[in-house]
């Protein structure tokens, strides 16, 4: 009997937002909550303050992207391809990156941005049946990450 191994993970990366994004959005939501206490009274100002501070919480993991590469496959987010459709890989410094990123996009390609992070990598697509002619992601070691899509 063969028994199936879930594939390797040869690179593994979560982009989370920074510590001053997450600031910002709890100071908006308290703000919101603060408004609600000086309306109300105690107990619905603190349920206010939980119901702001469970928002930030929930935005912290929904605004993170996992980016992994396996053996077979590049998963970013919810997306993946397998490595086998990859092309020319590409690390992008903060410069290119926002060049790729804006003036010269392609309207077809997929994007796994975040706007914070100004580096990553650009990932051709070698399928004939994938419109996407490459993958633009965004991460803090672009290095790593492509040299992870290399290896073979």
């Amino acid at each position: 009997m063969e028994l199936n191994h879930p594939p390797s993970v040869t690179y593994s990366e979560t982009v989370r937002p920074p510590a001053w994004l997450l600031a910002f959005l709890l100071f908006l939501t308290e703000s919101v909550a603060l408004s609600v206490w000086a309306a109300f009274d105690n107990r619905t100002g603190v349920f206010a303050f939980v119901i702001a501070l469970l928002i930030v919480v929930a935005s912290a993991f929904a605004l993170s992207l996992q980016i992994e590469v396996t053996e077979d496959e590049l998963r970013v987010g919810r997306a993946h391809i397998e490595r086998r459709y990859l092309g020319e890989v590409t690390e992008l410094e903060a410069n290119a990156m926002a060049r790729v990123r804006g003036r010269d996009a392609d309207p077809a390609a997929y994007l796994a941005l975040r706007f914070w992070q100004p580096r990553g990598i650009k990932v051709e697509v070698r399928d004939d049946r994938d419109p996407s002619p490459y993958w633009l992601i965004t991460t803090k070691k672009p290095i790593e990450l492509s040299q992870a899509l290399r290896q073979s």
